[in-house]
């Protein structure tokens, strides 16, 4: 999984350097400023790739004494440098089309350069479209995030394009730093959006509901022989996924049939969903009952909220066998 995820990071700063040579040459073919903007955008395309290939390589590498968590957390870095590329390569567009406000340029609306444009275009809606779907499926920020900065240079794309033909045709030339100036407010804004996804990722919140939902269907489904669990609590760094919660069992349990019932959870998880570092508490019946963990714990865990879920009617235990005392007697 992470080769595949490092094969498309490298490849995306090859496609992005041929779609930047290919908008540079169409700039140098009509002198649009809005296809400056639109070359200029495509710079930080490439030095976001770089950015998205370095974090891909750290997050992969295996816990160590310094990061015992391992280093998932990388991806989110790189999701976060893409956001302030964006968001610097709308104010380079911005600072380079005011100046043409004043003193538009002539352009025709049939130049070639502007399919060599839409070719460039092409392209990176393609491979935006591969970067997203496959960043969501190998679960890495740092592709989705690469992915939807390409989308947003694609929207850059149409509307430069779609602007500078209007202006050729009707001879109203300021709309080609007009429209550079709209775009760059577009892509300001998902600059934006990347920071604060990212921020979010690096402050550890919490999955969307719809995650949640699905661990608590997984553990409900797998925890035959436990009682309930509660507590629950998850984060993603990165493509990995961390859970916590409380699994209640009889008091009577052996710790060799609780541990099967996490490792069985633990799995089940995994294959639902891919890199899991699960951390489960086990409780005993009466330590439910009391509402609150032993004194040894107090100080370190919180008490059980009253608030709890419900696992299907578990089967009964096998009972150890009665011990002989002396005397012929059983206990």
């Amino acid at each position: 999984m992470r080769s595949t995820t490092i094969r498309l990071a490298i490849g995306s700063i090859f496609i992005g350097l041929f779609v930047f040579g290919l908008k540079y040459v169409a700039y140098l073919m009509t002198g649009s400023v809005a296809l400056y903007s639109d070359a200029l955008e495509t710079v930080v395309n490439v030095v976001a790739a770089a950015a998205a290939l370095w974090a891909i390589h750290v997050a992969s590498q295996p816990p160590d004494d310094e990061h015992p968590y391992g280093h998932h957390k990388a991806e989110y870095f790189s999701a976060w440098l893409e956001g302030a590329l964006i968001a610097l390569a709308a104010a380079a567009i911005l600072y380079e089309a005011w100046g043409y406000l004043f003193q538009p340029r002539a352009i025709s609306w049939n130049d070639p350069g502007l399919l060599v444009n839409a070719s460039a275009g092409v392209i990176n809606a393609l491979w935006s479209w591969v970067l997203i779907s496959q960043g969501r499926k190998l679960k890495s920020p740092a592709l989705e995030a690469d992915g939807r900065h390409l989308r947003a240079d694609v929207y850059t794309t149409i509307g430069v394009l779609g602007g500078v033909v209007v202006a050729g045709l009707t001879g109203w030339y300021i709309l080609d730093p007009i429209l550079a100036i709209l775009v760059a407010l577009h892509i300001l804004h998902e600059g934006w959006k990347l920071l604060w996804e990212s921020t979010q990722g690096l402050m550890d919140s919490a999955p969307d509901e719809e995650t949640l939902e699905k661990i608590r269907e997984v553990i409900s489904e797998n925890a035959d022989g436990a009682l309930e669990f509660h507590e629950l609590r998850a984060r993603r760094a990165g493509s990995a996924l961390f859970v916590e919660f409380h699994l209640v069992v009889p008091g009577d349990m052996r710790v060799r049939y609780a541990h099967d019932i996490c490792d069985r959870i633990e799995h089940a998880l995994e294959r639902a969903f891919g890199e899991v570092h699960a951390s489960i508490h086990v409780e005993p019946e009466h330590k439910k009952e009391q509402g609150r963990h032993g004194a040894v714990l107090m100080n370190f865990c919180q008490p059980c909220r009253p608030v709890r879920t419900r696992l299907p009617e578990a089967a009964p235990l096998p009972r150890p066998a009665p011990v002989a005392r002396k005397g012929g007697e059983e206990s």
